[in-house]
């Protein structure tokens, strides 16, 4: 339910990770206070849990630019902090590509600042999908819609 909010967190620079594979919501909240995260989820029944007090922020289901409106004004999430800084898919830091990832692509990207995740090897360039995402990210952060024309926890 919260992957593609996740995945804005990340693109954002957040260290933000996404619960997988039918644990006990009890597992997840227990996670959170382990880390130090906020535990974001849709399902109410999470709330009941004994440790979710202060851990736990529900989300209503849907827009993402609502979600987005109540991370900023509930738990400060500045959108523009450190954009594009972690891997949207893994989450690992990335760091600037080397000549091997270079040579992976068309001779055209090269000469941009070309970003490489450790763990997965993905490569990211400011190419048309980077500029709609920071164009939501901008509007999220000044409290508008994402549509242009602390560390974090989602719960699917």
């Amino acid at each position: 339910m919260l992957g593609r909010l996740a995945r804005y967190l990340r693109a954002a620079g957040y260290d933000t990770a996404l619960a997988s594979g039918g644990a006990p919501d009890r597992l997840w909240v227990e996670v959170a206070k382990r880390e130090a995260r906020t535990l974001l989820t849709c399902d109410r029944q999470v709330l009941r849990h004994k440790d979710a007090r202060g851990r736990v922020l529900w989300l209503r289901q849907g827009g993402l630019d609502q979600q987005a409106a109540v991370l900023r004004d509930r738990l400060g999430v500045d959108w523009l902090w450190q954009p594009f800084t972690r891997c949207l898919v893994d989450n690992a830091r990335l760091e600037h590509a080397g000549n091997a990832a270079l040579e992976r692509l068309p001779p055209d990207l090269r000469s941009r600042t070309v970003r490489e995740c450790p763990d997965c090897g993905r490569i990211y360039w400011a190419g048309s999908h980077h500029r709609r995402m920071r164009a939501r990210l901008v509007n999220w952060a000044a409290g508008k819609s994402g549509r242009s024309g602390a560390k974090l926890h989602s719960l699917p």
